[in-house]
This record gives structure tokens, sequence and C-alpha cells, in this order.
């Protein structure tokens, strides 16, 4: 390789230049067949170790530069629904649903609308008891009615009842909010998804700075809202307490964005936030991080911040790109092409005398060609280019 001809060529060069009087043959013990070994001059003993322990080679030094830096971070995310204004569709009784009004998720639904009716045996005897107490005197009436109204009855429905006397077997179940409505089963499994995409949709989580964070095999796709039909149907029974739907309100939303665990410590709450749809980069939105939770989900470490929306052009689904600055304050800056990564190792070449020496260093993050170098390297020379000196056919033996 490249770095084994400069170490033969230098070897030579030097052989050349100090003559006979540079290597002088001195009394060793005779071999076998009576001849001498000849020993190395001490001045070139140096230049003749291995390529992986030093090289020998004239490439250009750099010195690393420190003080605070300024870094802009990006980061993908998604829209949600804010789930501080979700409301539950629960049944409180059991019995089958007779008809269903809701076909689909993200159904829009208004407060008051008919969402399902059910008929529930439980319901209909406790009306039978009611009429029989309004017949027979009237003491038990309140107490009858109070039972009606805890099991699900509007105060009109039971007016109704004892108006007519017959018994309603069919009782309707109202939506409680204006919003989008959502199947229970699909809306857990909508917000796992969303989690998920927008820990792994951003990739690395640095796409701007060449970070390190461990991709998945999660798309961000699978948190997009998606009008599909609901599992319920009807003849289906349900039990008392049951949550059969989520509303969610379509005037709040959250934008979610996920951070590699190596920004944990640089990002504050309140912090500005710039971002945008990936779909429209020009249309920037800025708002503060409300809420930081760091998060470990699939085998992935990572940080989830949320944004409350206000007054925004956003729709749930979204897919969001944002940009953050992050100071860096610590460590030491060098060029990326100074640092060469052998596996789990990072190694610089310091230059000593005539020759480079690898040294292992603890690097931090990448970002516009420079690399953050934790080790003290203040006063060292480094070679400009350590890809170069690296012999693919040997392993280094960097210092520590």
């Amino acid at each position: 390789m490249k770095s084994s001809y400069i170490v033969k060529i230098s070897l030579a060069v030097s052989f050349a230049i100090a003559g006979p009087m540079a290597c002088k043959e001195k009394a060793a013990p005779a071999t076998q067949h009576g001849h001498h070994e000849a020993a190395v001059d001490s001045s070139v003993r140096r230049l003749t170790k291995p390529v992986n322990v030093q090289v020998v080679a004239t490439l250009p030094v750099v010195k690393a530069d420190s003080g605070a830096r300024i870094i802009t971070a990006r980061v993908n995310g998604v829209v949600t629904y804010d789930t501080r204004n979700q409301f539950s569709i629960a049944s409180r009784v059991s019995g089958r649903i007779e008809r269903l009004l809701v076909k689909y998720n993200y159904q829009p639904v208004r407060k008051g609308q008919l969402i399902m009716e059910i008929y529930s045996p439980d319901l209909a005897a406790a009306q039978r008891e009611m009429l029989f107490v309004a017949r027979n005197g009237g003491e038990l009436l309140a107490a009858a009615r109070q039972r009606l109204q805890l099991l699900g009855m509007q105060p009109g429905q039971i007016d109704q009842v004892l108006k007519t006397g017959s018994v309603m077997y069919r009782i309707p179940v109202y939506c409680i909010a204006d919003g989008y409505i959502l199947e229970r089963s699909a809306a857990a499994a909508q917000v796992t998804a969303t989690a998920s995409s927008a820990a792994t949709g951003s990739g690395d989580g640095m796409s701007a700075m060449g970070g390190g964070a461990a991709p998945s095999p999660v798309t961000v796709a699978a948190a997009v809202p998606s009008a599909t039909p609901v599992l319920l149907r009807e003849g289906q029974y349900v039990s008392a307490g049951q949550s059969v739907f989520t509303v969610y309100n379509a005037q709040s939303l959250v934008a979610e964005f996920a951070f590699p665990a190596a920004l944990a410590a640089a990002i504050r709450k309140g912090q500005k936030i710039l971002f945008s749809a990936v779909a429209n980069d020009n249309d920037l939105e800025s708002a503060r991080i409300d809420l930081i939770e760091p998060v470990f989900r699939d085998g992935l470490n990572f940080m989830r911040t949320r944004v409350y929306l206000k007054n925004s052009r956003l729709k749930a689904g979204q897919l969001l790109t944002a940009s953050i600055p992050v100071v860096y304050s610590q460590g030491w800056w060098l060029p990326v092409k100074a640092v060469a990564h052998l596996g789990d190792q990072s190694v610089v070449f310091r230059k000593e005398k005539h020759m480079y020496v690898p040294v292992a260093v603890e690097t931090g993050v990448t970002a516009d060609d420079m690399i953050q170098v934790n080790t003290y390297i203040g006063n060292w020379e480094i070679a400009s280019n350590a890809a170069y000196l690296v012999d693919s056919e040997s392993f280094i033996k960097a210092n520590h």
C-alpha cells in the first residue's frame, strides 16, 4: 500500500544520503553458515517500525480550534391531535349495538350528533321498574329516575317513557364534543405509530449534523391519519363502561419532534424552534418547546419534544422538518478528514518529528465539515487527511 511505499522510499533516501558511514557493521555472532548480521544504525532505527505503529509521510498538518460553536440541528416530526382535548364516548350499559352511524375513522362529528343506538336488557328492566313505581304511588319515582340517568338515559328520554308508558328498547348515544371521531382501538394504534414515527422518521435526527443515532425500519407513513372503516359492527355487544370512540378536537394540534440522545443536554423547555411542512419549506412557523420527554422504544433511546400549535395552518398527519440552534461550549474541533473511524474507535495521526503516530480520541457531533473531539489535542499537529495514512493491510495500533 501507499504508506508502505512511503516508508521504503524514505529508508532508501536515508541510506543513499548517509553513505557507508550511516550503516556500520558491528561485531555480531556468526551464524551457522559463518556470516555476520549487519546491525541497523540507531539514526534510522526509528524509521523501521511497522506502518500500523507509525507512518513516515509529508502531509500538511492542522491544529484544532477551540471555543463555543452554534450548530443548527435538523430533525423531522409529525402533526398530531392534542391528547389534552380528547373526549371518550363510553357505553354506560352492556348491550347490543342495534344501529351504528359512524362508518369510518376521522369522520367529522358535532356535539349532540347521534352516534349509535344500543339495546340493553338491564336498561329495559329499569324502565319497567320506573313505570311500575309511577303507577303505584310514585314514592320511589325520584330514585328510579336517577337510576336511569346513571345508566345513560337523558332526562328528556325518561320523561317520554313516563308520558307514553312504553319502554324504549333502543337507547341513543350522542356525541359529546365537536371534532373528528376515531375508534378506540384505532386511536391506541395511532398513538403508538405516531410516537414511533416521530422517533424514527427523522433518520439520524441530525441530517445536517452527521449525527450518530441508530436508524430504524419504522416508517413515518404509519402516523398519518387515514379514513379507514371502523371495525365496530351492528349486532356487536359492548360492555358497561367500555370506551367505544374517541373524539379529537380539530382546533387543538400538537407538533412532535424526536431528537437523538446526544442532543438531550442541549435542548431546553421554552427554547425556540422553527419548523415547516415537508412539502412547503418556505412557509416557516416558529414556536417554543412546551414539553420534553425521554423515550425508549424499539431499542432506541431518544428524546421527544412537543410543541402546542395555536392558530396554525398545519393539519393533523402532516410531516414536518424543524431546525433548532444548539450551542456547544466544550471540546476541540477538527476537519472531518483529520479523523479516521476504525470500527468503534476514532483515530487521529499526531505528528512527532518526521513521523505520524496514531492516537485514539473521543469524538462528539459532526457539523459543517467539522467534528468535535472531547480529548485534549490543543497543541497537537495532526495530519489533515487521516484516511490517507491508514494501511488497509494492517490494523492500526493507536496510543491512548
